[in-house]
């Protein structure tokens, strides 16, 4: 290990502290998943201590042959990155008061765990909510989108749009979190690239991006608004440095008010998160109350009318037409379409499906939305080696169901659709979804 990350590293967290996280670092990262609440409950085991949904798994399995990874039960990710979605929870969620619905954006979402985290908690407050999920990379941004369609909420728009462009929409948001890129210093166990590209000119250049990351996104935070500031990185330069600039510089006061959990690093301005003191990986949050003045956009009401009758969707949505795809768009996404539209969402509500002649077509997502009508499709459960052979995209046979398309479930949760020709089915699923590996 270089001796100026040594260095750096007993700057920001003390020596013993920085002495831990040095030998913590050599051993082998932990596995975690956080279930999917609206899916299906978390089973026994051991719990994520800061997410009542995330448990810690004895060994890794192959989870890309796991049929319930597909259908959106559960998503892999790190303990200590579910530690962001506590702050969102405990720390924004309870100081904002917004006008009509609550409007969040995840500005750096991709591959899409914080958003699902974000999802389920929004869910679970109850409130009238759109979520703005945004991903600048074009090649990182696909995964995102199937994240989303996975977990099954439709108040979401998929942009991929750079920072700036939120700039114009002055006090849109109530709450943004923000995952800025970073120097990787808290992947160091499971990314050894991250070791060899670590340097303190990497570490100013990162810091030098998130600072105008933040400076671009600003102006679309609304006045007593909340920041959640986030990275996988140790050193205080991209972490407390950075909260001080935005509250100094930006105009904003440091929420400090989360309850402390075993092992969770208080620092002068957030949380950290070091292996050797928790079981995941290298995290740091904080989280910021917008003082300064901000403009207001005006969100004018919603003149969008109903293309089509919503007969495959529970709840108040608005069926629009997006060139030949029919999509549902719950009241929230609805109301703030001509907004949201500057941006160009890649994915808006849930993609329903298309006419071709006076056959009508099911979208994948729309198989995987938790808002689908129970009796909108026949369903067709199947055993695990046949759910494994419709996620490898291979033709199924569903001579004992009826012809036409059939929802193909296992153990009761929706995958996808097929066309039951009789003799053999048409899969419906994506390409890009399918698995790759060998069965």
């Amino acid at each position: 290990m270089q001796e100026e990350f040594k260095d750096l590293l007993i700057q920001s967290l003390g020596a013993d502290a920085a002495a831990s996280a040095l030998a913590a670092l050599e051993e082998a990262p932990a596995v975690s998943v956080r279930y999917n609440g609206a899916k299906c409950a978390a089973p026994e085991g051991e719990a994520v201590p800061w997410n009542a949904d995330g448990r810690f798994l004895p060994q890794r399995p192959a989870f890309t042959l796991d049929p319930m990874l597909h259908a959106g039960a559960y998503y892999v990710q790190d303990s200590s990155a579910m530690f962001v979605g506590e702050v969102f929870r405990k720390v924004a969620l309870p100081h904002v008061a917004p006008e009509g619905h609550l409007r969040v954006l995840d500005l750096c979402a991709a591959p899409g765990g914080k958003t699902t985290d974000i999802l389920s908690s929004l869910r679970e407050s109850g409130k009238d909510y759109l979520l703005v999920s945004n991903e600048i990379s074009s090649s990182r941004v696909t995964a995102l989108c199937d994240n989303v369609a996975r977990w099954g909420e439709a108040p979401v728009a998929v942009t991929s749009a750079d920072p700036a462009a939120f700039g114009p929409m002055e006090g849109y948001f109530d709450i943004i979190v923000a995952d800025v890129p970073c120097s990787g210093e808290g992947m160091f166990r499971k990314d050894a690239e991250a070791r060899r590209q670590w340097s303190l000119d990497n570490v100013a250049l990162c810091q030098a991006r998130q600072r105008r990351i933040l400076s671009d996104v600003w102006p679309a935070l609304k006045e007593g608004g909340i920041l959640v500031y986030s990275t996988c990185t140790f050193n205080h330069l991209e972490n407390d440095d950075n909260v001080r600039w935005v509250a100094q510089q930006l105009g904003a006061s440091v929420l400090h008010d989360l309850q402390m959990y075993p092992g969770v690093i208080g620092t002068e301005c957030g949380y950290a998160l070091v292996p050797g003191f928790v079981r995941g990986e290298g995290q740091y949050c904080a989280a910021l109350v917008k003082t300064s003045t901000a403009g207001s956009l005006r969100v004018k009401k919603n003149s969008i009318r109903p293309d089509a009758k919503n007969i495959w969707l529970d709840g108040d949505v608005t069926i629009v037409k997006k060139g030949d795809l029919l999509c549902a768009l719950p009241q929230p996404l609805a109301t703030d379409a001509p907004i949201l539209e500057r941006l160009r969402p890649l994915r808006s509500g849930i993609a329903v499906g298309s006419y071709k002649g006076r056959d009508f077509i099911p979208h994948a997502d729309l198989a995987l939305a938790r808002c689908l009508s129970q009796n909108a499709f026949m369903r067709y459960d199947v055993p695990e080696n046949v759910a494994l052979a419709f996620l490898h995209k291979e033709s199924i046979t569903a001579a004992d169901a009826p012809l036409g398309y059939l929802l193909v479930t296992f153990k009761g949760l929706p995958l996808g659709f097929v066309k039951n020709l009789g003799n053999r089915c048409n899969n419906l699923l994506p390409q890009g979804r399918r698995i790759r590996m060998d069965l």
